[in-house]
């Protein structure tokens, strides 16, 4: 693969990336921070994470507009509802994997490998990858980078003490 498809795919991505990294900044603002269901979901799921991630997601993607990135060419969509697709699509992938880990005893914060890497990256690419032009290698390649990549931030919000857990 070339390098310039690979920052176009990485590119495409980016409003999902900033998505799944922006929700854990908020959990310091405790007292109206509302779980969005505590028994399915667990605490760490928040009203104001999703708010906060979809605004990343979408500034994201403005940032991109007013740069000329190249997703726009390969989504050919506006860039607000491409924000908002894979902004949504991260928040809701990443829930839904959470719902499962909760269903398998699995407590907030404990391992789920290659699920906690790979959760908002697959909802991003179930809503806005229908319509954009990728190829089956794109996706695998997008989910292979965004698993180093998951990995490799998640120890670093661990590490600067964002994140409780370095999953």
């Amino acid at each position: 693969m070339k390098l310039e498809r690979l920052i176009d795919l990485v590119t495409f991505l980016a409003p999902a990336y900033g998505a799944n990294m922006a929700p854990p900044f908020v959990r310091f603002w405790k007292g109206w921070n509302a779980p969005l269901h505590r028994r399915w979901l667990g605490d760490h799921k928040t009203v104001l994470g999703v708010v906060v991630g979809l605004a990343a997601a979408l500034a994201v993607a403005a940032v991109q507009s007013c740069c000329g990135a190249p997703h726009f060419p390969i989504a050919n969509r506006p860039w607000w509802l491409h924000g908002l697709l894979c902004g949504a699509g991260a928040l809701g992938g990443d829930a839904l994997k959470s719902l499962f880990k909760r269903r398998r005893g699995i407590p907030p914060g404990g391992s789920w490998i290659p699920f906690d890497q790979l959760d908002f990256q697959v909802g991003a690419l179930l809503l806005a990858g229908p319509g954009a032009r990728l190829a089956a290698p794109d996706v695998v390649v997008l989910l292979a980078v965004g698993f180093l990549g998951a990995l490799l931030f998640s120890r670093l919000a661990f590490g600067l003490g964002i994140k409780k857990t370095k999953w």
